[in-house]
């Protein structure tokens, strides 16, 4: 039996996630710990999983649902520079109190979101090995990929990689105040420092929960990355009650825009708009970025909730309209579910691109969104064969890809032996 610490940030999509992996590694006798802010232990606790809080007089209960709630109302560059500083100030208290924590607790092991980029200079502080989990889009940089945070074709001509660096270097400029604290910390601690961010993912494993066909044409990831395909669980998640009455019987188009960058209500209106006159019907999850009561009345009169239970609907759905958050996107994907894809901020730009190169969808970043644009995108994906067979296509890759138990698979090797576990 080895004792994991499960670090990532606090919000449900990385939570969605790290929990059910952990859960996988619990059943199979190990003993799981979530290391983090008490934001995150509600949900950990509801997965059975055991919590350890830090940071409590810097970040009390409710800090994540106050920041989420300033940072769903950004986009853009905007909101990855919010993005930057809230997990600057994470790494910081995680690079702080964790060592102590992780000692007390006698964790031997780490499972690090890519999110959260200092777990990994935490365990090699501690001298204990730690897997890379990617629980948004893969983030190693790559010249030939475009940066995560842009909707950039993929290019892999020269000009299209110069552009690629070009981005990077940007990436590279916003994120110095979160690199400068982990050095800090590392020169501190003795340990060389990182200069690439390449450099903090794990050297025994590092593991996607995307298919591999929804990434772009990899050329230099790691021997040991491993593309294992979703977790998803309903581990920890609420399940939210729904008039499943009042469902017509007409193909099902569900919109939601996430649980962070979600308070753009006029996006949701447009988005009614769109659907007005579709042989269709309309249900929209708010994602807890309005009370339904002094929500306004939307064209169409579309089943309006302020959540919404995703897992089930979507193996009702015909199309879903998404911020392209990671974890709904696969989520559609493993029920064979196109997409017209609405990004607004951080990685969605990037997997957006993903979900258009691999012909499972149409995007439309936020800023160019039109009630007219938009109806012309989902008459698009619900009449043209094509999307709903590559989004099948991708459903097929996933139930190959093994999900968590490879992942734990992967995991409990690289543990006991301390060697890379080669793709």
């Amino acid at each position: 039996m080895t004792h994991f610490g499960l670090i990532c940030p606090a919000s449900t999509g990385h939570l969605n996630t790290m929990l059910p992996l952990g859960k996988e590694l619990q059943k199979r006798g190990h003993h799981v710990v979530l290391v983090g802010i008490l934001d995150a232990e509600s949900k950990t606790r509801a997965a059975g999983l055991e919590f350890k809080g830090i940071g409590e007089s810097r970040f009390p209960k409710g800090t994540m649902e106050e920041s989420l709630a300033q940072l769903g109302k950004l986009s853009g560059l905007e909101a990855l520079k919010y993005t930057v500083n809230a997990l600057r100030d994470g790494a910081a208290i995680l690079l702080k109190d964790a060592p102590t924590v992780i000692k007390d607790a006698g964790l031997e092991a780490l499972l690090v979101d890519q999110a959260s980029p200092e777990g990994g200079t935490i365990a090699d502080y501690l001298g204990i090995p730690f897997i890379s989990i990617c629980s948004a889009v893969v983030l190693n940089h790559e010249d030939s990929i475009p940066p995560h945070f842009t909707n950039w074709k993929y290019n892999p001509t020269w000009w299209g990689r110069l552009r690629n660096r070009f981005g990077y270097q940007l990436l590279k400029r916003n994120v110095k105040p979160i690199t400068e604290v982990i050095n800090e910390y590392r020169q501190g601690w003795k340990l060389p420092v990182q200069s690439s961010p390449n450099e903090r993912y794990s050297p025994l494993a590092q593991i996607s929960q995307q298919p591999p066909e929804l990434e772009f044409p990899r050329e230099q990831l790691p021997k040991w990355f491993h593309f294992t395909g979703p977790y998803h669980s309903s581990a920890g998640r609420e399940i939210p009650s729904f008039p499943y009455e009042k469902l017509t019987g007409q193909p099902l188009i569900y919109a939601s825009l996430g649980t962070v960058q979600n308070r753009l209500i006029g996006v949701f209106q447009q988005i009614a708009e769109a659907c007005v006159g579709l042989e269709a019907q309309l249900v929209i999850s708010l994602g807890g970025s309005a009370k339904i009561e002094s929500f306004p009345k939307l064209a169409g009169s579309p089943l309006v909730l302020e959540y919404a239970p995703q897992l089930e609907l979507l193996q009702k759905a015909t199309l879903t309209i998404t911020h392209a958050g990671m974890n709904t996107t696969l989520e559609c994907l493993n029920n064979g579910v196109p997409m017209v894809a609405i990004p607004i901020a951080n990685d969605q730009p990037g997997i957006a691109a993903r979900v258009v190169w691999a012909g499972c969808g149409e995007a439309l970043p936020v800023k160019t969104v039109s009630v007219s644009r938009l109806r012309r995108a989902i008459q698009k994906v619900l009449t043209e064969d094509r999307y709903k067979q590559n989004a099948v296509r991708l459903q097929k890759s996933i139930n190959q890809a093994g999900g968590v138990s490879r992942a734990a698979n992967i995991i409990e090797q690289s543990v006991s032996t301390r060697k890379p576990v080669l793709a």
